[in-house]
């Protein structure tokens, strides 16, 4: 089995003992996005709208280093901390998939890291 690591600059850092992702057999594994901003470290939290964008972006700079984009995301799980935040989140996830959006779930958590309201993570194919 080969096994790569995927680590961007243009992502957050991991803040833990894991990879932004792993690649293997053709298949990526993306760990769990929060709204962190890249370059400056902060999240990006002043609205629901802005902070899925934000973890959006953070997938795509991963899907883009390992070569691949939302188009070949084959599953999405989707941490919410407010269920009654989920049709905002779902507008804003929904932009970045305008055919054939792949398998989800979308599970409400007493607490994400950071305490943000939403983590996003997939795996896609290479």
């Amino acid at each position: 089995m080969e096994r790569k690591v995927i680590n961007t600059s243009e992502a957050p850092a991991p803040i833990g003992p894991y990879s932004q992702a792993v690649q293997a057999n053709g298949m990526l594994y993306v760990s769990g996005q929060i709204a962190l901003d890249a370059i400056s470290g902060e999240l990006v939290n002043d609205n629901i709208t802005e902070e899925t964008h934000q973890v959006m972006k953070n997938l795509d700079a991963i899907l883009k280093a390992a070569g691949t984009g939302f188009n070949k995301i084959v599953k999405c799980s989707i941490f919410i901390a407010d269920m009654q935040q989920f049709a905002t989140i779902n507008d804003a996830y929904g932009q970045y998939f305008k055919e054939n959006a792949p398998a989800r779930e979308t599970v409400e958590v007493s607490c994400l890291p950071k305490n943000v309201n939403v983590e996003i993570s997939c795996i896609a194919i290479v």
